[in-house]
């Protein structure tokens, strides 16, 4: 579950990308519920996850493990600072837009560490 205050947060950092802004809403809407977020996203991407919506989204991440996970981008994404990834991935085109940002949420939330330590060193 992701704080609203935290997206309330996001949404400062990432006021001139529409995109992310739909995302957070749409984690809003949700109340914080990145899976249920998530799922709603991907089939407003026109994707039809056919898993239970608590694996969808870590298989999603775990798919772009390797972007996240890049060394350059670690501490940002320590520090809560996710644009600079952000704009990687719109940059590889890893994922669907509206999925970049509960990506990097799950990430996150997981602990970013953690969630890289199968890939260490990067």
């Amino acid at each position: 579950m992701i704080d609203l205050q935290i997206i309330e947060e996001l949404q400062i950092q990432f006021a001139q990308v529409p995109d992310a802004i739909v995302s957070l809403e749409t984690i809003a809407d949700c109340e914080g519920n990145l899976e249920d977020a998530a799922m709603a996203l991907a089939i407003r991407v026109g994707q039809q996850p056919e898993i239970d919506n608590s694996e969808w989204l870590p298989g999603l991440a775990k798919k772009c493990r390797v972007a996240v996970c890049r060394s350059e981008f670690r501490n940002d994404m320590i520090d809560g600072n996710f644009l600079p990834l952000y704009q990687h991935f719109l940059q590889i085109k890893i994922c669907p837009k509206l999925l970049i940002l509960p990506v990097l949420l799950y990430a996150h939330e997981a602990g970013i560490n953690r969630f890289c330590e199968p890939l260490d060193p990067v």
